[in-house]
Protein backbone atom coordinates (compact mmCIF):
# COMPACT_ATOMS: atom_id res chain seq x y z
CA UNK A 1 0.00 0.00 0.00
CA UNK A 2 1.30 3.43 -0.88
CA UNK A 3 1.87 5.77 2.00
CA UNK A 4 -0.19 8.97 1.91
CA UNK A 5 1.48 12.16 3.04
CA UNK A 6 -0.34 14.96 4.89
CA UNK A 7 -0.07 18.43 3.45
CA UNK A 8 -1.18 21.93 4.43
CA UNK A 9 -0.28 25.31 3.05
CA UNK A 10 -0.49 27.86 5.84
CA UNK A 11 -0.35 31.58 5.26
CA UNK A 12 0.94 32.13 8.78
CA UNK A 13 4.05 30.13 7.96
CA UNK A 14 5.14 32.97 5.71
CA UNK A 15 6.11 34.90 8.83
CA UNK A 16 9.27 32.79 9.03
CA UNK A 17 10.71 34.57 6.01
CA UNK A 18 9.00 37.88 6.53
CA UNK A 19 11.08 38.42 9.65
CA UNK A 20 14.20 38.08 7.52
CA UNK A 21 13.11 40.19 4.56
CA UNK A 22 15.01 43.25 5.67
CA UNK A 23 18.13 41.50 6.90
CA UNK A 24 21.48 42.12 5.18
CA UNK A 25 22.43 39.65 2.46
CA UNK A 26 26.12 40.40 2.48
CA UNK A 27 25.90 41.92 -1.00
CA UNK A 28 26.57 45.57 -1.64
CA UNK A 29 23.59 47.55 -2.89
CA UNK A 30 24.21 49.14 -6.29
CA UNK A 31 21.41 51.13 -8.04
CA UNK A 32 18.04 51.88 -6.60
CA UNK A 33 19.17 52.87 -3.11
CA UNK A 34 18.97 56.47 -1.95
CA UNK A 35 22.01 58.73 -2.05
CA UNK A 36 22.79 57.92 1.59
CA UNK A 37 22.73 54.20 0.85
CA UNK A 38 19.42 53.45 2.56
CA UNK A 39 17.14 50.87 0.98
CA UNK A 40 13.71 51.82 -0.34
CA UNK A 41 10.99 49.90 1.56
CA UNK A 42 8.34 48.17 -0.57
CA UNK A 43 5.50 45.82 0.29
CA UNK A 44 4.50 42.99 -2.05
CA UNK A 45 1.22 41.12 -1.72
CA UNK A 46 1.71 37.40 -2.35
CA UNK A 47 -0.25 34.18 -1.99
CA UNK A 48 1.65 31.51 0.02
CA UNK A 49 1.77 28.95 -2.81
CA UNK A 50 4.53 27.31 -4.85
CA UNK A 51 4.09 29.87 -7.66
CA UNK A 52 5.78 32.65 -5.67
CA UNK A 53 8.92 30.69 -4.72
CA UNK A 54 11.18 32.87 -6.93
CA UNK A 55 10.42 36.10 -5.06
CA UNK A 56 11.09 34.44 -1.69
CA UNK A 57 14.31 33.05 -3.12
CA UNK A 58 15.27 36.43 -4.54
CA UNK A 59 14.79 38.10 -1.17
CA UNK A 60 16.81 35.34 0.48
CA UNK A 61 19.66 35.69 -2.04
CA UNK A 62 19.79 39.48 -1.69
CA UNK A 63 18.77 40.34 -5.26
CA UNK A 64 16.30 43.01 -4.14
CA UNK A 65 18.80 44.58 -1.78
CA UNK A 66 21.27 44.66 -4.66
CA UNK A 67 18.74 46.85 -6.47
CA UNK A 68 18.21 49.10 -3.46
CA UNK A 69 14.96 47.60 -2.16
CA UNK A 70 13.94 46.44 1.31
CA UNK A 71 11.11 44.03 0.49
CA UNK A 72 8.38 42.93 2.89
CA UNK A 73 6.28 40.05 1.58
CA UNK A 74 2.66 40.29 2.73
CA UNK A 75 0.75 36.96 2.59
CA UNK A 76 -2.87 37.21 1.43
CA UNK A 77 -5.61 34.72 0.57
CA UNK A 78 -5.81 35.75 -3.05
CA UNK A 79 -6.12 38.44 -5.68
CA UNK A 80 -9.41 39.68 -4.23
CA UNK A 81 -7.38 41.14 -1.36
CA UNK A 82 -4.14 41.91 -3.22
CA UNK A 83 -5.49 43.90 -6.17
CA UNK A 84 -7.32 46.57 -4.13
CA UNK A 85 -4.36 46.81 -1.74
CA UNK A 86 -2.04 47.59 -4.67
CA UNK A 87 -4.47 50.04 -6.27
CA UNK A 88 -4.90 51.89 -2.94
CA UNK A 89 -1.13 52.04 -2.37
CA UNK A 90 -1.10 49.78 0.69
CA UNK A 91 1.18 47.46 -1.30
CA UNK A 92 3.49 48.73 -4.01
CA UNK A 93 3.38 45.40 -5.90
CA UNK A 94 1.30 42.24 -5.95
CA UNK A 95 0.94 38.76 -7.44
CA UNK A 96 -2.13 37.60 -9.36
CA UNK A 97 -3.16 35.16 -12.04
CA UNK A 98 -3.44 36.65 -15.52
CA UNK A 99 -7.22 36.28 -15.90
CA UNK A 100 -7.83 38.28 -12.71
CA UNK A 101 -5.58 41.07 -14.01
CA UNK A 102 -7.38 41.10 -17.36
CA UNK A 103 -10.78 41.26 -15.64
CA UNK A 104 -9.52 44.11 -13.46
CA UNK A 105 -8.23 45.98 -16.50
CA UNK A 106 -11.58 45.48 -18.27
CA UNK A 107 -13.28 47.08 -15.27
CA UNK A 108 -11.02 50.11 -15.41
CA UNK A 109 -8.62 49.24 -12.61
CA UNK A 110 -5.28 51.09 -13.06
CA UNK A 111 -2.92 48.08 -12.97
CA UNK A 112 0.18 47.16 -14.94
CA UNK A 113 2.08 43.86 -15.06
CA UNK A 114 5.81 44.27 -14.38
CA UNK A 115 7.20 40.70 -14.31
CA UNK A 116 6.07 37.15 -15.01
CA UNK A 117 4.87 35.02 -12.14
CA UNK A 118 4.98 31.55 -13.64
CA UNK A 119 4.28 29.57 -16.78
CA UNK A 120 2.90 26.15 -17.63
CA UNK A 121 5.60 23.49 -18.00
CA UNK A 122 4.12 22.67 -21.40
CA UNK A 123 4.17 18.95 -20.57
CA UNK A 124 0.86 17.10 -20.61
CA UNK A 125 0.53 14.90 -17.55
CA UNK A 126 3.46 16.70 -15.89
CA UNK A 127 2.25 20.24 -15.28
CA UNK A 128 1.74 21.98 -11.93
CA UNK A 129 -2.01 22.20 -12.56
CA UNK A 130 -4.42 19.56 -13.90
CA UNK A 131 -7.92 18.14 -13.74
CA UNK A 132 -8.23 14.87 -11.83
CA UNK A 133 -10.99 12.27 -11.53
CA UNK A 134 -11.41 9.05 -9.54
CA UNK A 135 -9.26 6.20 -10.83
CA UNK A 136 -12.36 4.13 -11.74
CA UNK A 137 -14.12 7.03 -13.49
CA UNK A 138 -15.07 6.79 -17.16
CA UNK A 139 -13.67 10.30 -17.62
CA UNK A 140 -10.55 9.83 -19.74
CA UNK A 141 -9.92 13.26 -21.25
CA UNK A 142 -11.14 16.84 -21.23
CA UNK A 143 -13.97 16.17 -23.68
CA UNK A 144 -15.52 13.77 -21.15
CA UNK A 145 -15.97 16.65 -18.68
CA UNK A 146 -18.97 17.93 -20.65
CA UNK A 147 -22.07 17.19 -18.60
CA UNK A 148 -20.03 16.59 -15.42
CA UNK A 149 -19.40 18.57 -12.24
CA UNK A 150 -15.89 19.97 -11.93
CA UNK A 151 -14.53 21.74 -8.84
CA UNK A 152 -12.51 24.94 -9.29
CA UNK A 153 -11.20 27.25 -6.61
CA UNK A 154 -12.84 30.36 -8.10
CA UNK A 155 -15.67 30.59 -10.61
CA UNK A 156 -15.22 32.61 -13.81
CA UNK A 157 -11.46 32.68 -13.66
CA UNK A 158 -8.38 30.99 -15.11
CA UNK A 159 -9.38 27.47 -14.02
CA UNK A 160 -12.78 27.18 -15.67
CA UNK A 161 -11.66 29.29 -18.65
CA UNK A 162 -8.83 26.92 -19.57
CA UNK A 163 -10.95 23.83 -18.84
CA UNK A 164 -13.70 25.10 -21.15
CA UNK A 165 -11.12 25.59 -23.88
CA UNK A 166 -9.70 22.09 -23.37
CA UNK A 167 -13.22 20.63 -23.61
CA UNK A 168 -13.99 22.66 -26.72
CA UNK A 169 -10.67 21.70 -28.37
CA UNK A 170 -11.56 18.04 -27.89
CA UNK A 171 -14.90 18.50 -29.63
CA UNK A 172 -17.09 18.84 -26.54
CA UNK A 173 -19.52 21.53 -25.43
CA UNK A 174 -17.74 23.89 -23.00
CA UNK A 175 -21.08 25.25 -21.78
CA UNK A 176 -22.10 21.76 -20.63
CA UNK A 177 -19.49 21.63 -17.85
CA UNK A 178 -20.97 22.39 -14.42
CA UNK A 179 -18.38 24.17 -12.30
CA UNK A 180 -18.51 24.07 -8.50
CA UNK A 181 -16.50 26.50 -6.37
CA UNK A 182 -14.39 24.77 -3.73
CA UNK A 183 -11.12 25.40 -1.87
CA UNK A 184 -8.13 23.44 -3.19
CA UNK A 185 -7.49 21.59 0.11
CA UNK A 186 -11.06 20.22 0.06
CA UNK A 187 -10.93 18.91 -3.50
CA UNK A 188 -9.04 15.58 -3.12
CA UNK A 189 -11.58 14.29 -0.61
CA UNK A 190 -14.46 15.61 -2.72
CA UNK A 191 -13.18 13.65 -5.72
CA UNK A 192 -12.61 10.37 -3.87
CA UNK A 193 -15.93 10.80 -2.02
CA UNK A 194 -17.92 11.41 -5.19
CA UNK A 195 -19.09 14.92 -4.31
CA UNK A 196 -17.85 16.07 -7.72
CA UNK A 197 -16.99 14.16 -10.87
CA UNK A 198 -13.61 15.88 -11.24
CA UNK A 199 -11.53 18.72 -9.82
CA UNK A 200 -8.97 21.19 -11.08
CA UNK A 201 -5.98 21.20 -8.75
CA UNK A 202 -2.60 22.89 -8.58
CA UNK A 203 0.47 21.79 -6.67
CA UNK A 204 0.96 20.64 -4.00
CA UNK A 205 -2.69 19.55 -3.82
CA UNK A 206 -2.42 17.88 -7.23
CA UNK A 207 0.28 15.45 -6.12
CA UNK A 208 -1.64 14.71 -2.92
CA UNK A 209 -4.76 13.83 -4.92
CA UNK A 210 -2.76 11.50 -7.16
CA UNK A 211 -1.19 9.89 -4.06
CA UNK A 212 -4.74 9.25 -2.84
CA UNK A 213 -5.65 7.42 -6.04
CA UNK A 214 -6.97 10.09 -8.42
CA UNK A 215 -5.93 10.13 -12.07
CA UNK A 216 -5.04 13.08 -14.27
CA UNK A 217 -7.54 13.47 -17.11
CA UNK A 218 -6.60 16.90 -18.48
CA UNK A 219 -3.59 19.19 -18.30
CA UNK A 220 -5.78 22.21 -18.99
CA UNK A 221 -2.97 24.80 -19.02
CA UNK A 222 -0.95 22.76 -21.52
CA UNK A 223 -4.01 22.09 -23.67
CA UNK A 224 -4.67 25.83 -23.78
CA UNK A 225 -1.12 26.91 -24.64
CA UNK A 226 2.19 25.11 -24.13
CA UNK A 227 3.78 28.40 -23.06
CA UNK A 228 0.83 29.71 -21.06
CA UNK A 229 1.64 32.62 -18.75
CA UNK A 230 -0.41 31.76 -15.67
CA UNK A 231 0.38 34.63 -13.29
CA UNK A 232 2.28 37.90 -13.06
CA UNK A 233 3.54 40.50 -10.62
CA UNK A 234 1.88 43.88 -11.02
CA UNK A 235 1.75 47.44 -9.73
CA UNK A 236 -0.53 50.46 -10.08
CA UNK A 237 -0.42 53.27 -12.62
CA UNK A 238 0.08 55.68 -9.72
CA UNK A 239 3.16 53.82 -8.46
CA UNK A 240 4.66 53.96 -11.96
CA UNK A 241 3.98 57.70 -12.22
CA UNK A 242 5.15 58.54 -8.69
CA UNK A 243 8.19 56.29 -8.39
CA UNK A 244 9.36 54.85 -11.73
CA UNK A 245 12.84 54.12 -10.31
CA UNK A 246 11.40 51.74 -7.72
CA UNK A 247 9.26 50.01 -10.34
CA UNK A 248 12.32 49.60 -12.57
CA UNK A 249 14.39 48.26 -9.66
CA UNK A 250 11.67 45.78 -8.64
CA UNK A 251 11.28 44.54 -12.21
CA UNK A 252 15.04 44.01 -12.57
CA UNK A 253 15.29 42.19 -9.23
CA UNK A 254 12.27 40.06 -10.06
CA UNK A 255 13.69 39.06 -13.45
CA UNK A 256 16.96 38.16 -11.73
CA UNK A 257 15.05 36.08 -9.18
CA UNK A 258 13.11 34.23 -11.89
CA UNK A 259 16.29 33.49 -13.83
CA UNK A 260 18.01 32.18 -10.71
CA UNK A 261 14.99 30.05 -9.73
CA UNK A 262 14.90 28.44 -13.18
CA UNK A 263 18.63 27.64 -13.04
CA UNK A 264 18.55 26.34 -9.45
CA UNK A 265 15.48 24.12 -9.02
CA UNK A 266 16.74 22.47 -5.81
CA UNK A 267 17.08 25.85 -4.08
CA UNK A 268 13.68 26.87 -5.41
CA UNK A 269 12.05 23.81 -3.82
CA UNK A 270 14.00 24.33 -0.59
CA UNK A 271 12.75 27.90 -0.14
CA UNK A 272 9.19 26.56 0.06
CA UNK A 273 10.00 25.45 3.62
CA UNK A 274 10.33 29.09 4.66
CA UNK A 275 6.74 30.07 3.91
CA UNK A 276 4.64 26.90 3.46
CA UNK A 277 4.08 23.64 5.31
CA UNK A 278 4.42 20.97 2.66
CA UNK A 279 5.35 17.41 3.52
CA UNK A 280 9.01 16.99 2.46
CA UNK A 281 8.26 13.93 0.35
CA UNK A 282 5.44 15.70 -1.52
CA UNK A 283 7.67 18.74 -1.98
CA UNK A 284 10.36 16.67 -3.71
CA UNK A 285 8.08 14.85 -6.15
CA UNK A 286 5.50 17.49 -7.06
CA UNK A 287 5.78 19.39 -10.35
CA UNK A 288 7.00 22.98 -10.10
CA UNK A 289 5.87 25.70 -12.54
CA UNK A 290 8.22 26.96 -15.22
CA UNK A 291 9.89 30.23 -14.28
CA UNK A 292 11.32 32.72 -16.78
CA UNK A 293 11.92 36.49 -16.95
CA UNK A 294 10.52 39.16 -19.29
CA UNK A 295 6.95 39.93 -20.29
CA UNK A 296 5.47 40.21 -23.77
CA UNK A 297 1.99 41.32 -24.80
CA UNK A 298 1.49 38.04 -26.65
CA UNK A 299 1.77 36.17 -23.35
CA UNK A 300 -1.53 37.74 -22.24
CA UNK A 301 -3.38 37.41 -25.53
CA UNK A 302 -4.45 33.76 -25.21
CA UNK A 303 -6.32 34.32 -21.96
CA UNK A 304 -7.63 37.69 -23.16
CA UNK A 305 -9.21 36.00 -26.19
CA UNK A 306 -10.69 33.18 -24.11
CA UNK A 307 -11.97 35.59 -21.49
CA UNK A 308 -13.92 37.42 -24.17
CA UNK A 309 -15.19 34.20 -25.74
CA UNK A 310 -16.43 32.80 -22.43
CA UNK A 311 -17.93 36.02 -21.09
CA UNK A 312 -15.31 37.18 -18.58
CA UNK A 313 -15.56 40.66 -20.10
CA UNK A 314 -18.01 42.38 -22.43
CA UNK A 315 -15.54 43.74 -24.97
CA UNK A 316 -11.98 42.96 -26.10
CA UNK A 317 -9.19 43.87 -23.68
CA UNK A 318 -6.17 45.63 -25.15
CA UNK A 319 -3.37 43.63 -23.55
CA UNK A 320 -0.86 46.36 -24.36
CA UNK A 321 -2.56 48.47 -21.68
CA UNK A 322 -1.43 45.88 -19.13
CA UNK A 323 2.25 46.50 -19.86
CA UNK A 324 4.44 49.35 -18.67
CA UNK A 325 5.14 51.58 -21.72
CA UNK A 326 8.69 51.36 -23.02
CA UNK A 327 10.74 54.52 -22.56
Amino acid sequence: MRRLFPLTVAATAAAVLLAACGSPSGAESDGGASADGELTPVKVGVIPIVDVAPIYLGVQKGFFEDHGLDVTLEPAQGGAAIVPAVVSGEYQFGFSNVTSLLVGLSQGLPVKAVAPGNFSTGKAGADFGAVVAPANSDIASAVDLAGRTVAVNTLNNIGDTTIRYAVQSGGGDPAAVEFVEMAFPDMPAAVTGGQVDAAWLVEPHLTLAVEQGAKIVSSNFVETDHDLLVAAYFTSDKEIADDPETVEAFTAAMDESLTYAAANPAETRAVLDTYTEIDPVIREVMVMPRFAPALEASSFQVLADLGLEYGMFDKPVDVNRLLVPAE
